[in-house]
């Protein structure tokens, strides 16, 4: 059987997905951390080791600058990296864009860490760029949420709760509840840093600089660790589309 041919053979047998990320599209890769709640039990302080934090910033670097993003945003142990409508890397196809960027949040984390950390990944499409607002604030609305149930855990924690404890104790219990148990520890939510609460991002910010000839266009890769919530943060995103030049 010539080369070719036995090779066509055996390749028949790989199983992948041939879906593409349809053109002019919105795309947006996410990663997850697989097992982080062990993870950073064994390996990190609770309840927010900036170090952990440290780690997934440079996941986040990583994404944008091999990915070729123009948006990152992180929160708690996952990365949401978003691609413009005209990124043509590896073909669209989204079983590609989604292995790479998890094989690279995996490596990146895991030489920063010094610890094995794995990711998946999966890849969200928006026809419009209000899709893509939408999508943010959603992954900003659960960074909200996780942040206010982990304060409440960890407090009850440090008043001498066991794990169990803490967890019955915060079972069907709403944000209002939340807030008044945090109140009556006297813990102040809105003095945690912000990162920890609303997650940060990551946009490039193009520069113009002088040249010999004319000038010469730079990109700079800014990080946001106090972003805006709610309809501020909105605003933000719709001026993060649209490219900023100095």
């Amino acid at each position: 059987m010539k080369a070719d041919a036995f090779a066509a053979r055996v390749r028949a047998g790989e199983r992948w997905a041939q879906e593409r990320v349809a053109p002019g599209a919105w795309t947006i890769l996410r990663v997850d951390g697989r097992g982080f709640s062990r993870l950073t039990a064994e390996a990190f302080e609770k309840p927010c080791d900036p170090r952990f934090h440290r780690c997934l910033r440079a996941v986040s670097r990583a994404l944008m600058e091999q990915l070729q993003g123009s948006f990152a945003y992180a929160q708690s142990d996952e990365v949401s990296l978003l691609l413009p409508p005209d990124s043509g890397g590896f073909g669209r196809r989204v079983e590609k864009l989604a292995s790479l960027a998890a094989g690279l949040a995996s490596a990146v984390f895991t030489q920063e860490a010094g610890v094995l950390g794995a990711f998946d990944g999966r890849v969200w499409e928006g026809s419009r760029a209000e899709d893509v607002v939408d999508y943010l604030r959603w992954r900003q609305a659960d960074a909200l949420r996780c942040s206010l149930s982990n304060a409440c855990y960890w407090t009850l924690r440090h008043a001498g709760l066991s794990a169990r404890a803490a967890g019955a104790e915060l079972e069907g219990a709403s944000a209002g509840d939340k807030r008044a148990l945090l109140a009556a520890h006297g813990v102040r939510l809105d003095a945690l840093p912000a990162w920890q609460r609303r997650g940060v991002g990551l946009r490039w910010i193009r520069t113009l600089r002088p040249a010999e000839g004319g000038v010469v266009e730079r990109r700079r890769l800014i990080v946001d660790e106090r972003l805006p919530t709610g309809a501020s943060f909105s605003r933000y995103l719709e001026r993060v589309l649209e490219p900023e030049t100095v």
